[in-house]
């Protein structure tokens, strides 16, 4: 297969998902090229998302790892063999990869659990929040860069909003209700468009109140999307230079825990739909 110029998150990922299965295999790259008629050079691309490997590599491979894994393994194959051209492709060279590898992972997720303790969840933003968070940055950005950024932004909400919603869990600091990234009238609108999306029934949102005694829990912040799998599954983190994927089975389960912690002390959905509607009267 051709190279590619620059491999996206999700080729990338199916790389690293085959080099995990070689590495727990006790292969070097030279051996397990040897064992499909290939080279160390050619096991490099694809372990790195630059050449793509096709259905029949993936089986073959999987086969010569001894991987029993048989959901994984199809999982893998649908990543191989996944053409799709969603509507992200539209901002290609015109935002950054990160936006683009952003959605890519939204559109194939099972399920999206969300933690924020100083802004509104993305997915929950509404454009005048969503313009006032991209327009507060350094330095500023032009006036039709912001707008793409926004639009992209209310796009993503598809995930959540479109034909085929996957279930979404989203835990909210009152801080983050609080903070007005707008005026009043753009505050009052977000917290009522919160209301007005949590009604669905895949959508569960809970409140961390002000007044919680023993948290020490803020610096959890968290985006995780499920994956086919759960070994597939992917934690995203704010990084200085765009959104930083995370798949380390071990760092998988740390914010899986971490999820459950501060859900556990968070109010119940009908109670933090009171919460949240009582702050929206004091607007």
């Amino acid at each position: 297969m051709p190279r590619r110029r620059q491999p996206t998150a999700r080729q990338e990922r199916l790389g690293i998902e085959l080099r995990k299965l070689r590495e727990a295999a006790g292969l070097k790259a030279r051996e397990a090229a040897a064992l499909v008629g290939s080279d160390s050079a050619q096991m490099s691309q694809m372990e790195s998302g630059i050449a793509g490997v096709s259905e029949e590599r993936v089986r073959s491979l999987a086969a010569h790892y001894s991987c029993a894994d048989g959901e994984l393994i199809e999982a893998l194959v649908a990543m191989a063999t996944d053409r799709t051209r969603g509507w992200w492709e539209e901002y290609r060279s015109l935002l950054p990869t990160p936006f683009l590898d952003l959605a890519e992972l939204e559109h194939h997720a099972t399920r999206r659990l969300d933690v924020e303790f100083l802004h509104v969840p993305g997915l929950f933003q509404t454009e005048d929040y969503a313009r006032a968070v991209f327009s507060y940055r350094v330095p500023r950005l032009p006036e039709n860069e912001l707008e793409l950024r926004v639009r992209h932004r209310m796009e993503r909400k598809a995930v959540i909003t479109g034909p085929a919603p996957v279930p979404y869990k989203a835990v909210i600091h009152e801080a983050a209700l609080r903070i007005r990234v707008g005026d009043r009238t753009a505050a009052r609108n977000q917290l009522a468009s919160i209301l007005e999306l949590s009604a669905a029934e895949h959508i569960t949102v809970r409140v961390i109140p002000l007044e919680l005694d023993g948290f020490a829990g803020a610096t959890n912040a968290m985006m995780y999307v499920g994956g086919a799998v759960p070994k597939l599954d992917t934690a995203v983190r704010d990084a200085p230079h765009g959104a930083g994927f995370i798949d380390s089975e071990a760092q998988l389960g740390t914010f899986r825990t971490l999820f459950h912690m501060v859900e556990a002390v968070s109010l119940e959905p009908a109670r933090s739909r009171d919460f949240i509607y009582q702050l929206a009267k004091e607007l």
